[in-house]
């Protein structure tokens, strides 16, 4: 078919990446994508990133993460074109482009009207299980419900999600790069801008150089910080973070005592702010550790569900914050297509994040190349082949 219809009510089949069962790499399937449900909008994937939490997900899942239920589609970082809206959906309309969210914006509740959090919570136990307002999932294979990570499911080359749970984006706007403001660059970006608030002329180190580690330094960047020290032990990621915005890097891995005592003599006391963009409670103990007394502000934005971090009171006591984000602090339908045009204005790097495109039956691979340090963020290209029943 060719046409784009407001309400069409039939099943869309179309090839998506479905995880059976944890811990075992992901299989292309045939998948079949119901119409949109009140509220509800059904997208054509037209990119979708992958994000390190797709990957903690399938191989983490009941450890680090919270136990989902299998099998599901994963995808949560992307950008695509609206297909069809289902009853009641007035802001959205076919053949619009769009970014869908894990993060919603109703609008309405109390802390949608709250200035101090982006955490809306419209259908947020649901989609935390990967279904829908609804109770079910709107993606089937092999008569089966398949689940939808966090109410996303961007692996699939259709998906439906909550209108509420959806940005609208300028028409003029590449999705195979914005898809990236999905989730990684968002959180990073606003780790540092919203969340830990970087001063100008401050200092700062950001733990881990991955992509949400590459927007957090880019978001101290544009704060003005004078000095940004990036960590991680992969050396290879050091021209790139520099090309970000860093000062200098630093290896724990070449150093004879522990990062946090090696960037307070670095820095003379303390950095003033240090973000945690891997989501190692290790590394989170060493980053509040690595700030200043008195003023010294760490951020957590590395995603972990069930760890413990461990800190010493002292640090807190003698005026540290410690403080987490989420989506880094962007109300989100707000503020990605903020966002979207920032990047269109020249104001924020995107391209630059991206070291690999591949189609969606190379999905592994990309999750490979994660997992070995060889690319900051793969974006997968969904091709546009389906049929209607």
């Amino acid at each position: 078919f060719t046409s784009i219809g407001k309400c069409r009510k039939f099943v869309i089949k179309c090839k998506a990446a479905v995880a059976w069962e944890p811990r075992k790499p992901l299989s292309i399937e045939d998948v079949e994508v119901a119409p949109p449900k009140v509220h509800e909008v059904r997208i054509k994937i037209v990119a979708t990133g992958v994000c390190h939490t797709d990957l903690e997900y399938l191989y983490g899942a009941g450890k680090a993460m919270k136990f989902r239920p299998f099998p599901l589609v994963l995808g949560h970082e992307a950008a695509g074109i609206v297909e069809s809206v289902g009853p009641e959906v007035t802001k959205f309309s076919p053949g619009d482009k769009v970014i869908p969210l894990f993060l919603p914006q109703c609008g309405e509740c109390e802390r949608c009207r709250s200035p101090k959090t982006n955490q809306c919570r419209k259908n947020w136990a649901n989609t935390q299980v990967g279904v829908l307002a609804d109770g079910t999932s709107r993606i089937s294979c092999k008569g089966q419900q398949v689940y939808q990570f966090l109410g996303v499911s961007s692996f699939s080359q259709y998906t439906v999600v909550p209108d509420t749970s959806l940005a609208k984006i300028r028409s003029d706007a590449p999705l195979d790069k914005v898809c990236l403001l999905g989730c990684g660059v968002s959180t990073g970006y606003g780790a540092a801008i919203n969340t830990g608030k970087v001063e100008k002329d401050s200092s700062c180190a950001v733990f881990g150089l991955g992509a949400v580690g590459l927007a957090a330094i880019m978001g101290c960047k544009v704060a003005g910080a004078t000095r940004i020290i990036g960590v991680d032990i992969n050396t290879a990621k050091f021209e790139k973070a520099k090309e970000f915005g860093a000062s200098e890097c630093v290896n724990p891995n070449q150093c004879s005592r522990p990062i946090q005592e090696v960037l307070v003599d670095m820095t003379g006391g303390g950095v003033d702010y240090a973000l945690e963009c891997v989501g190692s409670p290790g590394v989170m103990s060493a980053a509040l550790e690595s700030t200043i007394d008195a003023w010294g502000t760490c951020v957590i934005a590395g995603w972990t569900e069930t760890e413990a971090m461990s800190v010493v009171v002292e640090k807190i006591l003698m005026g540290r914050t410690l403080k987490g984000t989420y989506f880094g602090g962007w109300k989100s339908v707000e503020g990605v297509p903020k966002l979207v045009d920032d990047y269109m204005n020249k104001k924020l790097k995107l391209d630059e994040f991206i070291t690999n495109i591949l189609p969606l039956d190379q999905i592994n691979v990309a999750f490979a190349d994660m997992t070995s340090g060889n690319s900051i963020r793969t974006v997968i290209s969904l091709s546009t082949e389906e049929t209607s029943g």
